[in-house]
């Protein structure tokens, strides 16, 4: 069983992390990989800058994964975060796990980011030629 939290500045590299997932009772590796867009409420975004509360998100994220193999048959999973700056287009965010069956890889994978997004202390700007906006993702 294989559990990962990293956070890093510099870009992931999604191919070394899927190859760390996966065994032979598995039936599929789900990934999820968030990034910036360039475009949000009507300004174009130039990039978007990260700030984590290291310690308190990996024991929140630890949680996160915890509760996720307690839930579905989760195998393997991974999450990595940047912090700092990134550029459009480029991964903020990688979710991966391994699973027998794909349909609560995937239900396991969406709890995953969508209560990650919710509880974790990662503070998100975007930032726009004209200024910047700290982005709320919690409900």
């Amino acid at each position: 069983m294989v559990k990962k939290i990293i956070f890093q500045k510099e870009p992931i590299d999604q191919q070394a992390m899927l190859k760390d997932i996966g065994s032979g009772e598995d039936g599929c590796i789900v990934s999820f990989i968030g990034m910036p867009r360039n475009k949000s409420n009507d300004k174009m975004v130039l990039h978007l800058e990260y700030e984590i509360y290291e310690s308190m998100a990996y024991k929140e994220i630890e949680k996160i994964i915890d509760t996720t193999m307690q839930s579905w048959p989760v195998t393997d999973c991974i999450v990595v975060h940047r912090y700092g700056t990134v550029n459009i287009k480029e991964a903020s965010v990688l979710i991966a796990l391994s699973s027998p069956h794909r349909m609560e890889a995937y239900e396991a994978s969406r709890y995953i980011i969508d209560t990650l997004k919710k509880n974790v202390p990662i503070w998100k700007k975007e930032v726009y030629s004209d200024g910047t906006t700290w982005v709320s993702e919690r409900i």
